[in-house]
Parts: C-alpha cells; sequence; structure tokens
C-alpha cells in the first residue's frame, strides 16, 4: 500500500503570519518535520498541501512535493479532514495518509518508523500519537451555579505521588495516520485503532501550549538534528565578504578600498577561540589588507576559486571529520561547502541557493551579528551534545 506523509501548512494564521515557515532555531518550523518524515524511510511520497507559494518554495527545497489546496477548503473555517480529503481525491494512487503536524517540531524518524509498522504490519485502520500526563482534574462550575466542584479522575483524601499513578493518555496532535476507506467515510480516528505513545519531551505544540522561545530551547535540546549523531566542533570556517561584513565595499578617490564589520562578530569570533574552536576565514576576492586591518589572528585564504577545495584541505590537516566542521557561507560559491560541513549556517540575506543548503538560516543579516548568532547557535549544541555523552 502507498503511505503518503502530509503536511498542512494553510498560509492563514490568526496568531502568527506564515507561521508554518517561521524560523524555529534556524530551520523554518516545517522543517523539522519534513526532515524526519524523509529520514524515517517509510513513506512512498512525502506531501505539503498549502495554499501559499513561499510555503511551497520551502516545501521543495525540503525535498517534500506539494499539493495546492484549493481555496474552498483553506479558510479559518476549513478542518483538516476537508484538506486531506481534498488531497486523496487528486491522488488515487495514495492508501494510507500520516497527516503530520507542522507545529511538532521535536518529532523523530523513529516515532514516524514504529507507526508506519503498526498501520503497515499489524493491520490496524488508524494510529494517531498521545502523550502521557500527570494532571488532576476537577469538573467545571459556571459562574453564578450554586454547586461545588467534583473530582473527577481522584480521591483528595488520597492523592496520588506522581511515581505512584501511571497518569492518563491525551492526544498530542503530533499525527494522525489513517486508511483512505475511512477518510472517505469522514474519520480520521477509526476502525481498529491504536495509540502511539510519545516521549513527554518530545510531545511539543506550538499552538496549543508552548511560545516561540521556548520553542526553540527545547527544540535545541530534545529535537532531530539527522541520522548522524552530533560532535563537537573543532573548525568553524566563515566566508568574510557578506559573512563577517555586509558585503559592501566602499571605495575611496584614491581608489582604497573599505568595509564595515560589527563589533559583536569580532566578540563571536574570540568566545569561538575561548571554547577551543579554531576559526579561519576564506575569500574569493584578494582582501587581504582588510584582514590585516582587522587584527582578527584567524589563519584566512584570499583569492579563492574553488573554497571547497580548501575547505578539505583545512579539514584533512586538522584530521577532522566533517560532524566537527562548521561553514558561515551566503554565497552560490559556498553551496558545496555548506552541504559538506556538519553544521553550517547563513546570514538572512544570504541567496537562495545558499539559504536551500544551510542547516540554520541565521535572525542577523551580514556584517550585522550573523557570526556571533551563529557561534552562540554552536554552543547550544554543543550543550546538547555533551548532555547526550552524559546520559
Amino acid at each position: 500500500p502507498h503511505l503518503a506523509a502530509l503536511v498542512l501548512a494553510r498560509g492563514g494564521s490568526k496568531g502568527i503570519p506564515l507561521k508554518n515557515i517561521k524560523l524555529l532555531a534556524g530551520v523554518p518550523l516545517i522543517g523539522w518535520v519534513l526532515r524526519a518524515a524523509i529520514d524515517a524511510g517509510v513513506f512512498h511520497s512525502i506531501w505539503v498541501s498549502t495554499d501559499h507559494d513561499e510555503i511551497e518554495k520551502v516545501a521543495k527545497q525540503f525535498g517534500a512535493k506539494v499539493h495546492r489546496r484549493s481555496p474552498e477548503v483553506s479558510q479559518d473555517s476549513s478542518t483538516s479532514l476537508e484538506a486531506i480529503t481534498e488531497f486523496l481525491n487528486h491522488h488515487r494512487e495514495v492508501d494510507i495518509v500520516g497527516n503530520i503536524q507542522a507545529t511538532s517540531p521535536c518529532l523523530h524518524p523513529s516515532d514516524l518508523i514504529k507507526v508506519a509498522d503498526l498501520i503497515q504490519k499489524e493491520g490496524f485502520d488508524s494510529v494517531f500519537s498521545v502523550v502521557r500526563r500527570h494532571q488532576f482534574r476537577w469538573s467545571e462550575v459556571k459562574k453564578g451555579d450554586n454547586k461545588m466542584t467534583e473530582p473527577q479522575n481522584l480521591n483528595p483524601a488520597k492523592r496520588y505521588r506522581r511515581q505512584d499513578w501511571p497518569g492518563e493518555l491525551y492526544e498530542n496532535g503530533s499525527f494522525y495516520f489513517a486508511k483512505r476507506h475511512l477518510i472517505e467515510k469522514g474519520y480520521l480516528q477509526g476502525g481498529k485503532m491504536a495509540y502511539y505513545e510519545m516521549r513527554a519531551e518530545h510531545s511539543v505544540d506550538i499552538d496549543i501550549d508552548i511560545d516561540w522561545p521556548i520553542a526553540e530551547q527545547r527544540v535545541l535540546s530534545f529535537g532531530y538534528f539527522g541520522k548522524e549523531p552530533l560532535k563537537e566542533v573543532k573548525l568553524l570556517v566563515c566566508s568574510i565578504d557578506g559573512c563577517l561584513t555586509n558585503g559592501r565595499i566602499y571605495v575611496t578617490e584614491d581608489h582604497k578600498e573599505m568595509v564595515s564589520y560589527d563589533y559583536r562578530d569580532i566578540v563571536g569570533i574570540d568566545l569561538l577561540k575561548k571554547r577551543g574552536i579554531q576559526v579561519r576565514l576564506i575569500s574569493d576576492r584578494d582582501c587581504s589588507k582588510t584582514l590585516s586591518a582587522m587584527q582578527l589572528r584567524c589563519v584566512a585564504k584570499v583569492s579563492v576559486t574553488n573554497k571547497l577545495q580548501v575547505l578539505k584541505d583545512w579539514q584533512e590537516d586538522m584530521g577532522l571529520s566533517w560532524k566537527e566542521v562548521a561553514y558561515l557561507g551566503n554565497e552560490e560559491t559556498d553551496v558545496e561547502c555548506l552541504k559538506q560541513a556538519g553544521m553550517s549556517a547563513v546570514p538572512a540575506d544570504a541567496c537562495a541557493a545558499a539559504q536551500k543548503a544551510a542547516a540554520y538560516i541565521c535572525k542577523s543579516r551580514g556584517g550585522c551579528g550573523a557570526v556571533r548568532e551563529f557561534a552562540e547557535h554552536i554552543f547550544l549544541l554543543l550543550e546538547k551534545v555533551n548532555s547526550a555523552r552524559k546520559q
């Protein structure tokens, strides 16, 4: 049976405009679940259903196919079931839909693999995600009613300790898998049903119970970053023009060049060095005089015609794996380096090709704090590496 992953990503949002592609920890929100779906390796096709050009562009960058949904199922009042039904009407080859919520950025491929087994090998018609919660419930008393509240799942005289109570299962909205025949009858849950219990730390729903800064910290701690485990970064290579500087070159009347840089980026480089991370600089053009004036005390290579070869030479000379190399670039000449490095980033104003190749998109523009921002991101990920080692 053809199992398709489907992420519903409407352009309209009452809360955050274009929330589905807003950067979360340097990655568009929808990118987190698409990465997990692709790396799970269980889907015959992976789709994003959207009505917006920018969301379509991001979806394709992450390797998904796009279904352009109709205006009829793109309203504030439209339901997920309506959008999924429309998708199935246009894709007769699909037998099972795995509806994955874009607002669940801590989803991992291992969860999706196990759910696929439940529905494909064990014969369930529908499977949905739940999380275990230890919360005591009380009956609601409306204002003006002369009633007392009543306990719903506890005896107040014998309150459970958390460790003595298994808790209760709640839908967390991360995903709903269902076979075509159920959906065509108007159900996402039905037939032979099963739930899949997700770990509490992976159960993040931005729509319901979490705000953006907290979500970023949760993703950095518990999110899925790729098939290979993260390693401690030993080398950061930074493109000079457009990353360390804003890319503008000022020429005086006597033909001297001037560039500007942000002192925050210099501090970021110093912080990286203090953490034992080497910082090296690279440029397509000869900017040796500029580097000398900046007094960065970094190894630099200028007038480079093949940045990837220089990066490989440095990596081999230092005896590093690619997972130990980070790269910050902004132009098409940086694309192959961004793809090769274990950790990659671009400033907010990088070209489209570089943004597509990078794992992290800075909020800062080139020459305006992007180096410092990427340094902070590296430090957060190093905390994740150290935490994994302790575990």
